[in-house]
């Protein structure tokens, strides 16, 4: 089933383009709009029975029909024109420039992260030096233990000799 067709219109100089679409979106692509002309105020829809049936014989097509004879056209363009008001006399006061943006959350930012950096620098200079002092610990139980291993080394050979000893006269007894 076709879609319904309905006749969009919208003012191209002296002429009128009308075209027969289902939507406006599809409208404002016949016309080539890149901008929505609907939104602006610019095209419109309406309701004109031989328009939609003309316009409807081609879908998407957009139809041009002038806005008045070549007689108003002339006629209005023979009216003078109204004077549009200038602003301070033909001079063109210039815009405020905008205020630079403000660094201060940029800077308070920089701040915290270098001091971040700081503190965790100094946390890991403090665990530096613990870390020395509990090697130069382990290094020195290391020594007195290796020192007194050494003596109770010296005390077992001694207690197994003695044992072994005993062991042999025990057997020789038997």
């Amino acid at each position: 089933m076709a879609p319904r067709l309905k006749l969009f219109r919208t003012p191209i100089g002296f002429h009128d383009a009308y075209v027969a679409a289902p939507s406006q979106k599809a409208a404002l692509q016949a016309w080539g709009a890149d901008a929505d002309l609907f939104a602006r105020g610019i095209a419109e829809s309406i309701d004109d029975p031989k328009l939609l049936a003309e316009a409807a014989q081609k879908p998407g097509t957009v139809i041009k029909r002038a806005r008045g004879t070549a007689a108003e056209h002339l006629a209005s363009a023979a009216k003078p024109m109204k004077a549009t008001p200038r602003k301070a006399e033909g001079r063109v006061i210039p815009a405020k420039p905008r205020p630079r943006p403000s660094r201060k959350a940029l800077d308070l930012a920089e701040q915290k992260l270098h001091e971040h950096v700081r503190s965790v620098e100094a946390r890991i200079g403090e665990l530096e030096k613990e870390r020395a002092r509990i090697g130069m610990q382990i290094a020195k139980v290391r020594k007195e233990g290796e020192g007194q291993a050494g003596k109770f080394q010296a005390a077992v050979d001694k207690a197994r000799a003695k044992y072994e000893d005993a062991l042999d006269q025990w057997r020789g007894q038997d």
